[in-house]
Formats: C-alpha cells, structure tokens, sequence
C-alpha cells in the first residue's frame, strides 16, 4: 500500500513546481521560454551554488550548460534556505525542476519522520484493519522530547531495564556542534539485537531519486556505501560510542581507527550491484 501524500508528508505537501494559476501574479519565472525556443535550444541550463562534487559532474553532463547568477535555468541544485525564501514566490514552468520536495522536511527530521510513521500505521488501521497495520513495526517505540515527556515516562517505568538512546531531531553525530544548543530530541527504544556483520554494527547508504509521492515514483542508484563501528558490539559497554554509533565522525577519533583498513572495522566500504540506476 503507497500511503497518501497527507499520510507520508502531512498536509499541504506540493511537488516541486508551482502551480500554473501564479503565472500572472508578478512571480519571478524560471524556464519561460517559447515553445519554439525551446524546441531549438538543446542545452539544459543548470544552476547550483554548491562548489562539491556535484558541480563537477554537472559541468561535465553533455549538453549542460551553467548560468551564473539570476540567468534562466531549467534546473537547479538549490539549499534549502532557497527553497525556504523563494518558493511561494517563484513561478516555475512545466519542464523545470529543483533538488527538493517543499515540505523534504516531514521525512528528513526524525521527529516529523516518526509522526508521519505513526499516522500512516493509524490510516493502515482504519482502512485495511489491525492485522495490517501490525506489519508496519519496522521502527522501534519513539517519543518527541519534551513535548511527548509524560507518554516517555509512563512506557519507561512500565518497561524497566530496557536501554532507550537519545537524538538531536535534526542533526547527525557527523554535523553536532557544541556551540548550537539542542532544544527538541527523539527519544527511541535502542535495538538491542542489531544485525552485525564481524561482530560490528554499520548502516548502508543508499541513494535514492524521488521523483514523485502521488503516484510514488522513485529511481534507486545500485552502488552505495556501508559504515561499520570500530569495534564489536556488546550491550556492556552502553556508554562506548565507538561501540554504538556508525558516524564517520565519531569512528575516526578512536585511537585505533584506520582508515584504509579492511572493513569490518569503522571505516566506509563501497558496495557495488551495477553501474545502472534501477527503478523502484
């Protein structure tokens, strides 16, 4: 069952164009060529403000050309302090496209993740019953702190003994930085039987291109990357970070950290299937 676009992204949720009825309304306009100019021209305009390897492989695309400052593109790399200032206010034709969903948000902070996670099981429920909705248990018991702190406290105490870990609700153990307070974090149950590959923990990085929620259209690309803990995982070392966590960030401060060591062992290992992107 795809979850609808209220269910996945809360409400309000619009793709990555605006719609055609701001046309006339003294928006800025991005990709406004004729029909005919169009047809003619057939570079792609592009535009990004990140200097990474991203600008390198789009300056090497065929056809791609880059525009410098507020020239026309047909498509752009934007931040999301971008998209956050200009994208009620920019009219964008049919064919042009931008790196993120407007609401990207709803799925990319933990706390908005879990809340949607739970409303789509709700909707699992009402329309396809309880039997249903209990295969949707793929994440652990989560609580947003501190607004949801007396629901925490109640499962802690019915729940003694169990290991619960806490996490910023927008940032990565690999971008924390001591001098930005933490106001709001996700509370989770820590799974305390991981999969483990030499005794290790890791996570996969896989990379995938939403294109659309409704329908759900998506393109997985086949080669990614694993991280692995630096060291073997035990429950009696909880406060072992370099046991625990798999952020770049954290395992190379270990002092036996390597970092072309041969993996398991806290490093990034690639892992191949194909040079070819596979639809989902």
């Amino acid at each position: 069952m795809v979850p609808s676009r209220e269910a996945l992204l809360g409400p309000g949720t619009t793709a990555i164009r605006c719609p055609k009825k701001l046309q006339n309304q003294n928006y800025k306009g991005h990709g406004l060529s004729k029909g005919k100019e169009r047809e003619q021209r057939a570079s792609i305009r592009f535009k990004t403000t990140l200097m990474n390897t991203l600008m390198d492989v789009l300056r090497h695309r065929p056809g791609w050309v880059e525009v410098k400052d507020e020239g026309e593109w047909d498509f752009y790399w934007c931040d999301v302090s971008w998209l956050r200032e200009n994208f009620d206010h920019t009219y964008m034709d049919e064919h042009v496209r931008i790196s993120h969903f407007r609401n990207h948000y709803e799925l990319t902070r933990k706390n908005y993740m879990v809340k949607n996670l739970k409303r789509f099981r709700k909707q699992l429920e009402r329309e396809a019953g309880k039997l249903e909705a209990a295969k949707c248990d793929f994440f652990p018991k989560t609580f947003e702190m501190p607004c949801e702190y007396h629901l925490f406290v109640e499962e802690f105490r019915k729940n003694p003994g169990i290991t619960w870990i806490m996490k910023p609700d927008t940032r990565s153990s690999d971008d924390q930085k001591d001098d930005i307070p933490v106001e709001n974090y996700v509370a989770q149950r820590y799974i305390e039987n991981p999969y483990l590959i030499g005794g290790r923990k890791f996570d996969l990085r896989v990379y995938v291109l939403v294109m659309s929620y409704i329908p759900l259209r998506a393109w997985l690309y086949r080669d990614g990357f694993a991280r692995f803990s630096n060291t073997r995982f035990t429950l009696n070392s909880i406060d072992d970070q370099y046991v625990h966590l798999t952020n770049v960030a954290v395992q190379k401060t270990s002092p036996d950290y390597h970092p072309k060591k041969v993996a398991p062992g806290g490093q990034c290992v690639p892992i191949t299937d194909s040079q070819q992107p596979g639809r989902l």
